[in-house]
């Protein structure tokens, strides 16, 4: 572990729920710049001695953030790739540093990996990634 981690302060922020997204994506709505709510906690964090944040999820998912759609794009019920950029830079010039939440190890059935072992398999190049339980594959 870095030595800074050892010496910070963390404060975990949920964004979905702490910034009041809807609780479905829609995958089509503009997006909306939710992010921007935590602007206002960031004296609060300074307060309390906060260092460090652990911040997620907030990448494009189907509901509840987990349930990832891409790992490259911020979730629009939050904002844009620039909106947690932006927030980001305010928070290194606050002297905190920030840890993204993201798991790896498993998608949404909105990953296009999922999707193409829903249209394809088996032969889909993506099928290895996944188990096949009887019946839940198929919508």
């Amino acid at each position: 572990m870095p030595h800074w981690a050892t010496q910070s302060v963390f404060y975990h922020i949920y964004p979905l729920g702490c910034c009041g997204a809807p609780p479905q994506n829609d995958f089509q709505s503009a997006p909306h710049s939710r992010l921007e709510r935590l602007y206002g906690w960031m004296d609060y964090w300074e307060h309390l001695g906060v260092n460090a944040l652990y911040v997620g999820p907030l990448f494009e998912a189907s509901t509840h953030g987990y349930d990832t759609a891409d790992y490259f794009t911020v979730d629009r019920r939050l904002g844009t790739n620039e909106t947690l950029s932006q927030w980001i830079q305010v928070l290194h010039q606050k002297q905190m540093r920030v840890i993204l939440d993201a798991v790896f190890n498993h998608v949404g059935r909105d990953f296009w990996a999922f999707k193409d072992v829903q249209r394809r398999s088996p032969d889909s190049p993506a099928g290895h990634g996944f188990c096949e339980v009887p019946g839940q594959l198929k919508s």
